[in-house]
């Protein structure tokens, strides 16, 4: 009998998932347990395993669990606990009577009794028996057996039964000690029961094991785990864990981890270890020395000599030391939970921990008490987190508090940097060990702030607090941080201005007086000099409690020297200039006794001033010598370099090789001269005359009131002149960069071959190679040489080959030719015909039957010999006989036993065709054999029953299917195959691959020598796996996902229906195996994380099918790969297989974690996401999921929450737990993805680590190249070793709609041409998100992968790059392989993802990583960073700020009246370089400039003929509109957080969007951010036209203003251009009711702002609620600009009559006072006589509006108004009110205090309505016209459309069943 046929049927049950994809809705039925009763779900579990086969001891498990919860919550206080104890009470209540029913027993305990005796002989000691025991098997039967005994004793007691029988009680013991022996684990069993497993067997994995096993020489307490100790079983990790109290499974994980770490390195070693079971020491040094680099660089930059102190003795002691010590330090990490992000301190704890380890094993005594030297926390249970941890935990949680979830000034409280930070002092060693509770880390800043007021102040003591950095809000980061590139470019303005100004020729440069006036530019470089150490001491000034003497004395000797020069070089300067002042003259008249050295002096003092920068140039020369300066710990050199920066310990020694400097050296040479030579003779020159006259203009006549009417030099024109100007200047540099790094970008590309192969033709042409390219990629060197195979897929040539022979009339020889001509057509005529031979002959077992059709095969191959073939054959009748051949072909493919007569019967023509039809000349052996059968009358091919003649069915074997499959496609497909496959994705995801593998790559190792690695997804609650009913539900518009997608990919739909075997799209619904096979399909085409994890996987599927042809011999290769792949029962049992063995190097080489931190708390509500992981894990069963666990525990009657990081897998269809590690509180401190991260990184394994986010997808034949990826760790990239892999990404959202396809085009660009040259030549690449690979033991022991403090770290991604590169560290990019990622398609995602990004910049802008890196860097470097961080950002801010200053320069012209003068002056002076400067247009479209790289890169890899063409339909389809938007969504969001902070994490959605967005939604989005800033450019625009003189008609307006109209429209009307159905009459009729019931709705608390003005209106305001003092006031000086409008109108007004007086702006005021005291009034009389005296309401109305009439028509007689005035007025009076709103907005408490916040609201209300009214009413007019609707919809969908899609049925709200 078998093991099965033993166990009880609900104990083998099978899983009901397939391996390709299953759902269950009903897993966690029984798993939805309250944290508190946690530890009844495994009772719960066995009970639902037991229901069906005995229902009493099923409802017994049930009663004993309520008893158990009873007895754990008795008050039911805990979270949900009541409410789960009702329902299982009434399960129990409602079952009792029916399984009572049920019992064999009469009672209870005999029932259960019965039941526990018969489960553990017939299915629990018969499984264990098994010649193959089944481990999981095992390990689930003897858990639920100790379940059932735990019941058994329960019902006992209750029943009061004594005495159980004696072998219960045995086997009850033994399966105690069996359940430990088959502990759950992750991928090693290290358990005694474990030591069979495949993996085990490995000797790599031998040899770790058994040097961690090494406990000789070690002294172990006598109380910890005896039985243990007695067996032999414990190792190091073990010994460690008794010494210094670490958890019991953080020893379990850190084994494992460290085992595999070892083996990996071992198996690697060359040459090879001897023997191979034994741990070679070269292993062991190579993990100390990448595991400790950090910790050494640490000692030694702090003065201190480390604790790694290694015994003279034996080698084996040696490497058992070693061993303790990296078990120490992962020990330590892998319980530091948050500590993680601290390097620094987890090197404090190391180093005092290891320093004691030292002094356990060398018998160190203790002077005081004579006795051996113990560890400081003992050894207790979680000693080590409760000691350790928990205390620095508590002040990063305290710091966090103040926070106040990232609102809070940065200045106020510490973050994870500068906590950490703490450590970069030997001020930390103050902290002992162990540590003192009243050390300076553990005081918060606060208590220190009372301090320094209070009496306590004499202790001289000092918190952490903020050091180094303080992260201060302001615009001046950006000029703190790069003051080097400012001050260049203020000087490069200087001379530039100089040189034109005094029209120096470049021959005159040189001469006396000329280098005189140019050395000027000394004094602006020392002016800002001091500007930067001024800036140095404020900005950090919050954090001077933390500064030391030396960093005082530094301030203040930096400020005193700069000021110093700022003095002396002027002096110097201004007594050699002739032309000064007599008052200057007179004031320096001392120095006329020493005049004639006076020059000698200046050029002394410039000499000395710029001694530091001629040095600083020197050692920039020579990088290699600066390295070791920075990295120097000689006391000469830290003092020269104390002064120039301050000694951190990190951003030393970064510089790159010489070679890599002079790269990029050249290509900023370059970018500078050609940026400087266009500033020079298009922006500069041509403005100097100009300003010349404009200055020496006098009598100006003012048309408003000056106050500075004798003013001279017209300084006012002159900077509205010049200020456009001079922000091109500052920004155009970003422009060059874009044309330059696209031009290096693409010659680097080519360079790389990318784009070789971008068509199925182009991989025609090089098929032949293609061959070779695989092996040499992707065949390791060592692996023998096998049977050659083909990788042909030219199906088509069959059917040529026959038309070509029928139809051939000429000589055989010219036939023969002509066929050879063709390679792929030769083949393929040879393969069909030796396939043919080769399926008759393994067919045909008859004698006779064989000779015939060998006498046939050699005449027909004699007479090809003798190029006779066509003469004796009739070539007319080859179509009959293929088509016999295709038949007979068709059924050996089905294999149906029932057809053997029609094969006879195929086989009797096939011969009779070639012997009667197509031989001219008879065979007269074949003849004779024939007439023999006849004269028998036997039939051919029949044989008999005793001795048949066929072999049929065929002996189905993969190799077998796989030929027949083969042929048959050779012997039908008549398509030619540059049109197969049809579908596009995958003609591309083929061109690149083949391409790919004539690129630059490292050669493949053997799968068992490679890296290894894992791979991280980080996933919060998206979307997972989509359900039935978010496939069926319809949106507003009646499209259902399924619908939508069935339009979308049309072909794969076709395919997957023909897969179902069904006809019509009702037939899926009707079968539930076909739903959760839709189910599939649809989530594998969404952005879910269903979609990652399958292509995650494709690496494990790689590495197998690798790792196969690594290990198979010939035979297993000639069987095929399937033939592994579908392996039987007994290959999965036998330790010894192929399948297990390819399996086990699976295991060892790749690991993957997806860290889903809520799925503890989904799986406890009852959430379908936690269904649908768990469904995953069960489909995947090498997927691990690392979750955050929040569990009620009871310590009397308080109850506390307790959090762990658990790691779980999938064991007959439920989650398992492999371990559990308690953490010190909420992971969550700062940055939600980071701490997910962080707190799941412990469990990843291997040197590799792979970041990939959710909305990510692989692909099979990109993850066969991963070895190539790995293997680039060990390339030689520079003077570093690479330690983040960037790789490049395909967007592969980019079809949906135009919009996707602007996104997918800008991102492709960026995450290749764009990130080449970020790593090549300029090396500033950081890491950007996903899915580059980090050297993981580097990242794990300097920080992790991403930074976590709340706010500053919002954009945590590029944090590691920033870190890894002031680490020392070398960022690579290589584009030879790719992973898919998914981007938003919609215009509100896209924005949504920009402002992130954009706050996300803002943030960077502040911090100490970029300050670091701008300072650290040489200047090239460093311009390359700026440029491609922050300084993007910062352009484009210039580019918004350019308009401004240029059209409000305009307005100040001409309302002041300068412009009018000016112009006269020019026309009367025929000036015509007056006149133009005057008309230019000064506006730089850095949208279009966006589109360079993207052209250059679809140029490169898909041809410049198609890069074109995308670029003209890019363009009518308004990319250049979107672009432009973006920008403005870029500009609000980034200046708004460099201002006022509020940064958070936008969710942006990754659904399918399609769908229309009401006018509501979009004006809530882009009110602030496009919408008021485009209606404030078009007054200004209006104004200019009104007032302007230089643009004398309507011609030239146009042309000065057309590309400022063209950014008004575009961010006025972009999102309604790029709405779906966005002038549809129907929908804007909705969108207009929609709206106007949000704007007259009121708030109130709960009101959400989708559903009222003033709940948005507030909402809009939160980040004002959170600035500081300076950032109310900018909004209050920015406001100020709206008063230049009504300043300037109203002396333009008839009514004023052309007074100039400032009475008459005084008097202006009077409309604005009555305005508000009418809106007052209103109000008023609203709140009294609305309710109650509504006449008295209306009257008073009424009266308001009669008074406002008559005194209009008094103003119109008696003051000569006109109606012109009265649009003028609107002009002039809005944006004051505008302004007061803002004003007000940012003063609101003060506003509040005097009760005019109603008043602000009822004003800003109006504001809003009269913009909604401004926009919408284009909208409605357009949408009028029926062909707009149809015309904006082609735009939009275009892609779509040229792929035959039905997007108006999708947009009409096509159904499914349409």
């Amino acid at each position: 009998m078998t093991n099965n046929e033993l166990a009880p049927h609900s104990l083998t049950r099978r899983p009901s998932r397939s391996a390709a994809t299953t759902f269950s809705a009903e897993v966690f039925d029984n798993e939805v347990v309250p944290s508190s009763l946690a530890s009844i779900a495994p009772i719960l579990r066995v009970a639902n395993e037991i229901e069906s086969e005995r229902p009493r001891v099923a409802y017994l498990c049930r009663f004993y669990a309520f008893e158990k919860a009873h007895r754990l919550d008795q008050s039911s206080s805990g979270r949900g606990v009541r409410q789960f104890k009702t329902l299982l009470l009434q399960r129990l209540e409602r079952d009792n009577a029916s399984s009572l029913a049920s019992r064999v027993k009469k009672t209870d305990a005999r029932e259960i009794q019965a039941y526990y005796k018969q489960y553990y002989e017939h299915y629990v000691r018969a499984l264990d028996q098994g010649e193959q025991a089944d481990r999981a098997q095992l390990s689930k039967a003897y858990q639920t057996a100790g379940v059932l005994f735990e019941v058994l004793c329960a019902v006992n007691k209750t029943e009061k039964v004594e005495e159980v029988a004696p072998e219960i009680i045995a086997a009850a013991r033994d399966v105690q000690e069996r359940t430990e022996y088959y502990a759950p684990y992750n991928i090693l069993p290290l358990d005694s029961a474990g030591a069979s497993q495949p993996i085990m067997q490995l000797e790599e994995i031998k040899a770790a094991v058994s040097a961690l096993g090494n406990t000789r020489g070690l002294n172990w307490p006598n109380s910890f785990e005896q039985q243990r100790q007695k067996a032999g079983d414990l190792d190091l990790l073990d010994w460690l864990r008794a010494m210094f109290g670490f958890q019991r499974d953080n020893v379990r994980n850190q084994r494992e981890h460290l085992i595999l770490l070892l083996a990996n390195s071992h198996i690697r070693l060359v040459p090879k270890p001897e023997p191979l079971n034994k741990l070679d020491d070269r292993a062991v040094g190579a993990q100390m020395k990448d595991l400790f680099k950090n910790y050494k660089n640490w000692c030694k930059f702090l003065g201190r000599k480390h604790s790694l102190r290694l015994p003279q003795g034996q080698p084996q002691e040696i490497q058992q030391r070693e061993l303790l010590y990296m078990g120490l330090y992962l020990l330590i990490w892998g319980e530091a939970a948050n500590i993680r992000f601290m390097p620094e301190c987890l090197c404090y704890i190391f180093h005092n921990m290891a320093y004691e380890l030292h002094g356990l094993l060398a018998g160190n005594v203790s002077i005081v008490t004579g006795e051996n030297i113990k560890p400081s926390y003992g050894g207790d249970d979680e000693a080590f987190l409760r000691k350790v941890i928990t205390p620095l935990y508590r002040v990063i949680e305290k710091e966090a508090e103040k926070s106040k979830n990232g609102t809070a000034s940065h200045t106020t409280w510490c973050n994870y940097d500068d906590l950490n930070e703490y450590f970069w002092s030997s001020d930390c060693f103050s902290l002992g060990w162990p540590m003192r509770d009243d050390g300076d880390f553990f005081k918060s800043t606060s208590n220190m702030a009372q301090e320094r007021k209070g009496a306590q102040r004499k202790t001289n003591s000092r918190s952490t607090g903020k050091s180094n950095f303080v992260e201060t809000r302001t615009f001046w980061h950006i000029f703190h941080s790069f003051d080097r590139l400012w001050t260049f470019y203020l000087l490069a303005l200087q001379v530039l201005i100089i040189i034109a100004w005094q029209r120096i020729s470049v021959a005159d440069i040189f001469k006396k007086d000329v280098l005189y006036t140019l050395s000027s530019i000394f004094i602006t470089a020392a002016i800002l000099r001091f500007l930067q150490t001024f800036l140095d001491l404020i900005l950090n000034f919050p954090g001077h409690h933390r500064w030391r003497f030396g960093d005082v004395l530094r301030n203040i000797l930096k400020i005193i020297v700069s000021l110093a020069w700022v003095i002396i070089l002027p002096v110097f300067y201004v007594n050699t200039v002739d032309v000064l002042p007599r008052s200057i003259k007179k004031w320096l008249s001392f120095l006329d006794t020493i005049k004639s050295s006076i020059p000698t002096l200046y050029l002394l003092a410039v000499a000395l001033y710029m001694l530091p920068n001629l040095l600083a140039a020197v050692l920039f020369l020579f990088p290699m010598l600066r390295r070791w300066i920075e990295n120097s710990d000689w006391h000469i050199v830290r003092l020269l370099t104390w002064w120039s920066q301050p000694r951190i310990y990190i951003g030393r020694g970064m510089h790159e090789s010489q070679f890599a400097l002079l790269k990029y050296t050249i290509f900023w040479l370059l970018l500078l001269a050609s940026k400087f030579s266009v500033s020079f003779f298009l922006q500069i020159k041509p403005l100097i005359e100009p300003t010349k006259e404009i200055m020496s203009i006098r009598r100006i006549h003012f048309a408003w009131h000056e106050f500075f009417p004798n003013a001279k030099y017209n300084y006012g024109a002159v900077v509205a002149l010049w200020a456009p100007v001079l922000m091109v200047y500052f920004m155009d540099t970003q422009i060059w960069y874009a044309i330059f790094s696209t031009l290096y970008g693409g010659v680097v590309g080519a360079f790389d071959r990318l784009g070789e192969i971008r068509t199925l033709g182009m991989l025609r042409s090089r098929f032949q190679s293609l061959p070779g390219a695989f092996n040499t990629c992707l065949v390791p060197t060592e692996t023998k040489q096998r049977k050659k195979f083909s990788l042909s897929k030219r199906f088509a040539e069959i059917p040529v080959a026959i038309d070509m022979a029928v139809q051939f009339r000429g000589r055989e020889s010219d036939l023969h030719k002509r066929i050879l001509a063709d390679e792929y057509l030769k083949c393929a005529v040879i393969e069909c015909y030796e396939s043919l031979k080769n399926v008759l002959n393994t067919m045909v077992f008859g004698e006779t039957e064989k000779r015939i059709i060998t006498i046939i095969i050699i005449e027909v191959e004699s007479n090809i010999a003798r190029n006779t073939l066509l003469t004796n054959f009739r070539m007319g009748f080859l179509p009959s006989l293929c088509k016999k051949f295709v038949e007979l072909v068709e059924i050996l493919k089905a294999a149906d036993p029932s057809k053997r007569d029609t094969v006879v019967l195929l086989l009797q023509d096939i011969l009779e065709v070639i012997t009667r039809d197509m031989m001219v000349n008879e065979n007269s052996e074949l003849q004779e054999l024939i007439n023999n059968s006849k004269d028998t009358g036997r039939q051919h091919f029949a044989g008999t029953d005793e001795k048949p003649a066929i072999l049929f069915p065929p002996l189905v074997t993969a190799k077998w299917e796989e030929q027949i499959n083969r042929l048959y496609l050779l012997l039908t497909v008549k398509e030619s195959a540059i049109e197969i496959p049809t579908n596009l994705e995958a003609r591309r995801r083929i061109a690149f691959f083949t391409n790919s593998l004539f690129m630059d790559m490292p050669r493949a190792p053997r799968v068992r020598k490679m890296l290894s690695f894992s791979v991280l997804t980080p996933y919060y609650k998206e979307e997972t796996v989509y359900s039935k009913t978010d496939l069926e539900v319809e949106n507003e518009d009646g499209v259902s996902i399924i619908y939508y997608l069935q339009k979308i990919y049309p072909d794969e739909w076709n395919n997957f229906m023909e897969r179902l075997d069904c006809k019509k799209d009702s037939e899926i619904w009707e079968k539930e195996e076909n739903i959760l096979q839709l189910r599939y399909w649809a989530s594998l085409r969404g952005q879910t994380l269903c979609r990652t994890v399958r292509g995650m996987m494709y690496y494990r599927r790689a590495l197998k099918l690798q790792a196969f042809l690594d290990m198979a011999n010939d035979q297993e290769i000639l069987d095929g790969y399937k033939a592994v792949t579908v392996p039987s029962e007994e290959d999965k049992r036998s330790q010894r297989s192929l399948y297990t063995n390819i399996e086990a190097v699976a295991d060892l080489k790749f690991t993957y974690v997806a860290t889903c931190q809520n799925y503890g708390i989904q799986k406890r509500s009852g959430d379908r996401r936690a269904t649908d992981i768990l469904n995953l894990m069960v489909n995947n069963p090498s997927l691990r999921v690392a979750y955050i666990d929040e569990v009620e525990e009871r310590e009397g009657q308080k109850a506390q929450k307790v959090y762990y990081s658990v790691l779980i897998k999938a064991m007959d269809n439920l989650d398992q737990e492999i371990y559990r590690i308690k953490l010190p509180g909420p992971a969550k401190l700062g940055e939600g993805k980071p701490e997910n991260q962080n707190h799941a990184i412990i469990f990843t394994r291997g040197e590799a680590l792979q970041a990939i986010d959710m909305n990510q997808d692989n692909y099979l034949e990109e993850a066969l190249k991963m070895r190539n990826l790995l293997e680039e760790f060990n390339e030689d990239h520079g003077v570093r070793r690479p330690t983040i892999l960037g790789v490049r990404e395909h967007i592969f959202t980019g079809s949906v709609s135009s919009l996707a396809w602007f996104m997918s085009n800008q991102e492709t660009s960026f995450v290749t041409i764009g990130q080449r040259v970020l790593a090549r030549p300029l090396k500033v690449r950081f890491h950007y998100g996903h899915p580059d690979v980090f050297d993981r033991i580097f990242h794990i022991t300097r920080g992790g992968m991403s930074k976590a403090s709340r706010g500053i770290n919002l954009s945590e991604d590029i944090f590691a790059g920033f870190n890894s590169t002031l680490r020392r560290g070398n960022i690579t990019h290589h584009e030879y392989i790719q992973v898919g990622k998914g981007r938003d398609v919609g215009l509100n995602q896209i924005s949504l993802f920009e402002a992130k990004v954009a706050c996300g910049n803002g943030e960077q802008t502040l911090s100490r990583d970029i300050y670091r890196l701008g300072h650290r860097f040489d200047f090239f470097r460093m311009m390359s960073c700026y440029f491609t961080t922050v300084g993007f950002y910062v352009s484009s801010m210039m580019v918004v700020i350019m308009v401004y200053a240029y059209l409000y320069g305009k307005l100040y012209l001409s309302l002041s009246g300068l412009e009018n003068d000016i112009v006269k002056y020019a026309r009367r002076k025929g000036d015509d370089a007056l006149k133009a400067a005057m008309a230019s247009q000064s506006i730089v479209q850095i949208g279009l400039i966006m589109t360079v790289p993207m052209i250059m890169e679809i140029g490169l890899e898909r041809g410049f003929r198609t890069a074109f063409s995308d670029f003209i339909i890019m363009q009518l389809q308004l990319a250049a509109v979107f672009f432009t938007f973006s920008l403005g969504t870029k500009v609000h969001y980034f200046g708004r957080t460099l201002l006022h902070g509020g940064a958070k994490y936008r969710a942006t959605g990754r659904g399918f969007v399609v769908r229309h967005e009401k006018f509501a939604e979009n004006y809530r989005m882009y009110s602030r951010s496009h919408f008021t800033k485009g209606m404030e450019l078009a007054m200004l625009l209006i104004c200019y036209r009104i007032y302007g003189s230089a643009a004398t008609g309507s011609v030239a307006y146009i042309l000065i203003t057309l590309s400022m109209w063209f950014l008004v429209c575009s961010f006025l009307f972009a999102p309604f251009l790029f709405n779906p159905s966005g002038f549809e009459w129907q929908k804007i009729v909705e969108d207009w009711d929609d709206w106007s019931k949000w704007i007259n709705s009121h708030g109130g608390i709960g009101v959400p702002a989708s559903k009222s003005w003033e709940s948005w209106w507030d909402e809009e305001q939160e980040h004002l609620n959170y600035t500081g003092f300076l950032g109310r006031s900018m909004e209050c000086i920015l406001s100020l600009r709206f008063f230049i409008y009504q300043y300037g109108i109203v002396y333009h007004l008839n009514v004023a009559r052309g007074e100039k007086s400032i009475v008459v702006y005084g008097l202006s005021w009077l409309v604005i006072v009555a305005v508000m005291v009418i809106l007052k009034i209103v109000k008023l009389g609203k709140k009294k006589f609305s309710a109650d005296f509504q006449l008295m309401f209306r009257l008073l109305k009424f009266a308001l509006f009669i008074g406002a009439i008559v005194i209009l028509v008094l103003m119109f007689v008696l003051m000569d108004l006109t109606i012109g005035d009265i649009f003028a007025s609107l002009l002039a009076f809005m944006p004051t009110g505008w302004a007061l709103v803002q004003i007000a907005q940012a003063c609101r408490p003060v506003v509040k205090s005097l009760g005019m916040w109603g008043s602000v609201r009822a004003l800003s209300r109006g504001f809003e309505y009269l913009m909604g009214v401004v926009i919408f009413a284009p909208l409605a007019i357009l949408a009028w016209f029926p062909f707009v609707s149809e015309f904006q919809t082609r735009l939009l969908f275009n892609q779509a459309f040229s792929r035959g899609l039905q997007i108006q049925r999708i947009l009409a709200g096509g159904k499914k069943h349409k």
